[in-house]
Parts: C-alpha cells; sequence; structure tokens
C-alpha cells in the first residue's frame, strides 16, 4: 500500500478492490475479504478497511450478504468502469490534451503511439 498520497487511506483500500473487480479478481457474486482480512492484509486498523467497505456499498459496488459476508454487487464492474471513464475525462483528460498541445503533438501521433501501445502487449 501507497501512504503518501493526497487521498485517504480508506479510499485507496477501495480503488483496490476497485481494481480487483475490474481485474476479475472478484466477480459478481463472489465474496470479498472481510473487514479483519482487509485491515491485515493493507496493515491498517480494521475501522479504516470498514470505511472501504461503506464506500463501495454506498455506491453499489459491494453489498452485504446475510450468512456470507460482503460480495460484488450484480453491475459493479460496469459502474466502476462508467466511474473511471467519467473521471478520466473530466479530471486526466483537460491537462492530458493541454500537454499535447505544448508540446505540438497531433491526435495522429497519440493514435499511432496507441497502436504501438496495443501491439506491444
Amino acid at each position: 500500500m501507497i501512504y503518501h498520497s493526497d487521498k485517504a487511506l480508506f479510499v485507496k483500500i477501495a480503488e483496490r478492490l476497485c481494481d480487483d473487480i475490474l481485474a476479475d479478481r472478484y466477480r459478481e457474486g463472489d465474496r470479498v475479504p472481510s473487514v479483519r482480512e482487509l485491515a491485515a492484509e493493507y496493515e491498517v486498523n480494521a475501522n479504516t478497511a470498514l470505511r472501504a467497505f461503506e464506500v463501495l456499498q454506498r455506491d453499489d459496488i459491494l453489498q452485504q450478504q446475510r450468512g456470507v459476508g460482503m460480495q460484488v454487487a450484480r453491475g459493479a464492474k460496469r459502474k466502476i468502469l462508467n466511474a473511471r471513464k467519467k473521471e478520466f475525462l473530466e479530471k486526466e483528460m483537460p491537462d492530458f490534451l493541454r500537454r499535447l498541445q505544448l508540446v505540438g503533438l497531433s491526435i495522429d501521433d497519440v493514435s499511432q503511439a496507441w497502436q504501438q501501445y496495443l501491439e506491444g502487449k
């Protein structure tokens, strides 16, 4: 876990769980680690892990299932993708476009770099 950042620790933990859902480590209906397990994994206080769960429940990413524990909610991956796309377009893209203009790169340059990136994967 990276501790130096402008984001609260519980937010970073929530984002990491979302990353795991996007990477299909956890799929719809899968149980995720308990508060205690998550706290131990990230070496944080259980209250910090609980706050991460509360955020993800509020956003309908996780749901509590009686007798099972916390699990990935239906449609969670789609919700995460939509939120991440919106955040990228609103927060990162304007700076990216400004930097492209400053260094004189065209959309064709970006497209070519994108194709090279995809081919290298």
